[in-house]
């Protein structure tokens, strides 16, 4: 039998692209942050998003959900996925946790989602696979290693432990109720849904403004084009391919992408240490996803 993979191309590319495109996350954040507060700056990127989600939709005459229910399944997801988990994210490093820690804590989601994919999704988790997540946690807690004892801000912590939460129920969620969904108005309903979300969270607790510099306007566009549109769409296509357990333990290889990419992008340098828990991560993930 021909794998998959040979079969389709995408499904050979896509887990390395997505995971790549979602380690700039962390950097997009690193660029814009000191130019606006959390909810604003996601506010500012949802509605974009959405806008242009809705052009693309139009142009494509991209069926609507059928039912109230369907599209009710959509938003939920969206605020998860988006509003629940990059709130969090946004906010712990806005209120100065290290990226490094926050990283090491969202980098928890495969083992949470494993453990839940069980009751939720009837999913069967294998030895081998809890092997591979096992080692995949080891991994991110060595590339990390070195950057605890600088991660200051555990005021922000209550604020990854959220966003942990959200991008695993989120996940399962989509996997659950998000079948159906076209990719396009769905993301219109989740992207307006999250807008709502952040735009009342920025009028209670910030200022809302903006420094509308070079390094925002470029952090912006990348999280807004590339994150938003590009890596979502990868994602909902990979939980569509595969079980919610796989899909979830790609996420351990974000930490030590977002570490190599920083190195490129920062002149920040890798440790030993480091560069052995970017090896154990790898290894984990073939484990859990292999087969």
């Amino acid at each position: 039998m021909t794998p998959a993979s040979a079969r389709d191309p995408f499904a050979a590319i896509a887990p390395g692209l997505f995971v790549v495109l979602w380690s700039t996350g962390f950097i997009g954040a690193k660029y814009g942050l000191p130019y606006a507060e959390p909810y604003t700056f996601l506010f500012t990127r949802f509605v974009i998003v959405a806008a242009i989600m809705a052009a693309i939709a139009a142009m494509a005459g991209a069926p609507w959900p059928r039912t109230w229910r369907e599209a009710g399944h959509a938003a939920v997801a969206g605020l998860l996925v988006h509003g629940v988990y990059l709130g969090g994210v946004f906010a712990a490093i806005h209120h100065g946790l290290s990226v490094g820690v926050t990283a090491l804590v969202v980098g928890l989601q495969p083992l949470l989602t494993a453990v839940a994919a069980g009751p939720f999704l009837g999913e069967r988790v294998s030895g081998r696979q809890w092997l591979g997540l096992t080692l995949g946690l080891a991994g991110i807690a060595l590339v990390v290693a070195h950057k605890l004892g600088t991660g200051g801000g555990l005021y922000g912590l209550p604020f990854t432990v959220a966003a942990l939460l959200g991008i695993t129920a989120g996940t399962i969620y989509q996997k659950r109720h998000g079948g159906r969904m076209d990719l396009r108005t769905g993301a219109v309903i989740q992207f307006a849904a999250s807008a709502a979300m952040m735009g009342a969270l920025a009028l209670s607790f910030e200022t809302m403004m903006i420094a509308w510099s070079g390094e925002f306007v470029f952090a912006l566009a990348w999280l807004t084009v590339i994150l938003s549109v590009g890596a979502i769409t990868l994602l909902y296509r990979l939980i569509r391919l595969g079980s919610a357990s796989k899909v979830a333990s790609l996420f351990y290889l974000v930490p030590p992408m977002t570490a190599l990419i920083a190195f490129f992008a920062f002149g920040e340098t890798l440790s030993p240490l480091a560069l052995v828990g970017m090896a154990v991560a790898v290894v984990g993930v073939a484990l859990a996803t292999r087969g």
